[in-house]
């Protein structure tokens, strides 16, 4: 007995100190609020002395991949706030292409999303935190709101601080973060941001925080979201007889590395099915043949 109590305390010990892996007050998405924050920026960073001064341009076509299957489950009005190229703080597109914005614009066109609720971080970083600040204050048990991890977590660390400030630091044991990626939580563009155990250390532990398993298999094509450069799990993708379908794979396509990697896109179907083990075929039948 007394073992098992010594077993219990040093776990109980540990999941205080790793809160990334504690996901036991985590509910099931039930058409709740949405909230997203990616990267993808395609603008150099010159000022950031790390290996890669661009995001990873996985986000070009998880973008498009995740807010298809929103659309098809008609949540279209659920997703209340979207920003991306939220590599903070690096400068806006001036020189390159914004394949994010392609992809965002592209989406709202074809499957009627709002377009006040997506904000290019590069151009619009303050109003973007304000808009995600507001829609955690709103959150409560009723109403509460599902945000999706797909960039690092330096945004979300300011977003919540202006909700501290605002004084509406309750809200936030209702506001339920999803990721996949120990990259993305922990990734330091900067010396002075954060990860997010720091972020959940910054709302007072309110946050209820899931880590499903990693949604990249590269070197199993037929399993994930990330078939590396093994393009032959989409050829469905590809030619599919409805164009606007079709060109989630152009977006793809656009990976300046050549690789087939919607990882991020593997939250939003673990948040539609409750299924950590999605894959090409199954992005196939949840999209059928329209949307």
């Amino acid at each position: 007995m007394k073992n098992n109590h010594h077993i219990f305390s040093i776990l109980l010990f540990i999941s205080l100190l790793v809160p990334q892996y504690v996901s036991s007050q985590f509910i099931e998405y039930n058409q709740y609020r949405i909230a997203c924050s990616a990267d993808g920026n395609a603008q150099p960073d010159l000022e950031y002395t790390g290996k890669y001064n661009y995001a990873d341009p996985d986000d070009w076509g998880a973008t498009p991949a995740a807010l298809a299957m929103l659309a098809k489950k008609k949540l279209q009005h659920k997703l209340v706030h979207f920003s991306y190229n939220n590599f903070m703080p690096s400068p806006p597109h001036t020189t390159v292409r914004n394949y994010m914005k392609e992809g965002v614009e592209g989406s709202i066109a074809r499957w009627n999303f709002d377009k006040n609720v997506f904000f290019d971080v590069g151009l619009h970083q303050q109003k973007a935190l304000k808009h995600l600040a507001k829609e955690l204050e709103k959150s409560n048990k009723e109403n509460p709101l599902f945000f999706v991890n797909m960039g690092p977590s330096e945004f979300l660390y300011q977003a919540i601080e202006m909700v501290i400030n605002n004084g509406k630091e309750k809200s936030l044991s209702h506001v339920y973060i999803l990721s996949h990626s120990n990259y993305n939580d922990h990734h330091l563009r900067r010396p002075n941001h954060h990860t997010i155990d720091q972020v959940i250390e910054l709302s007072g532990h309110r946050l209820n925080f899931k880590r499903i398993k990693d949604q990249n298999k590269k070197e199993i094509p037929n399993q994930g979201w990330s078939s590396n450069h093994n393009w032959r799990p989409w050829d469905w993708l590809k030619n599919h007889p409805n164009p606007d379908i079709a060109w989630i794979w152009k977006c793809m396509r656009k990976h300046k590395e050549d690789r087939a990697d919607i990882s991020d896109a593997g939250m939003i179907y673990y948040l539609l099915t409750n299924d950590e083990d999605g894959n090409p075929s199954k992005f196939q039948k949840i999209l059928g043949d329209e949307i």
